[in-house]
């Protein structure tokens, strides 16, 4: 069954226009490829997606090698705000943009529902 990235694109607009001070967001594959965004202008999308994958993958190991388990999510936090990834199934990275302002409970607790409907988007 193909992808649906049009869905996928709009569950992640929705979520950047309606979660308070989250400025993008990114779907990508394991190896890095995009499958959809709604990331601010300028940011390069094939750049962001590498990354993202290549930082959750080393996340990974880095948890097993220091046996820590599973890695939930992987936080960088900058003067200007931060990015979370998570694992989004075996299939997807799902990264978000977030302002210095943001409420990181609040945040976690909307990462968790855009997780569901992206997971069941991808199935």
């Amino acid at each position: 069954m193909a992808i649906n990235t049009e869905k996928l694109t709009s569950i992640l607009h929705n979520f950047v226009s309606s979660t308070n001070d989250v400025q993008g967001a990114a779907l990508v594959t394991p190896d890095g490829l995009s499958l959809a965004s709604s990331l601010p202008g300028g940011m390069d999308e094939e750049r962001v997606s590498a990354m993202s994958a290549a930082m959750l993958s080393l996340g990974e190991r880095i948890g097993s090698e220091l046996s820590r388990g599973g890695i939930d999510r992987i936080y960088v936090e900058g003067n200007e705000g931060y990015g979370v990834l998570t694992s989004c199934g075996d299939d997807a990275v799902f990264l978000v943009l977030a302002s210095k302002a943001v409420k990181q409970g609040i945040l976690m607790l909307e990462i968790k529902r855009a997780l569901s409907d992206l997971k069941l988007a991808l199935r």
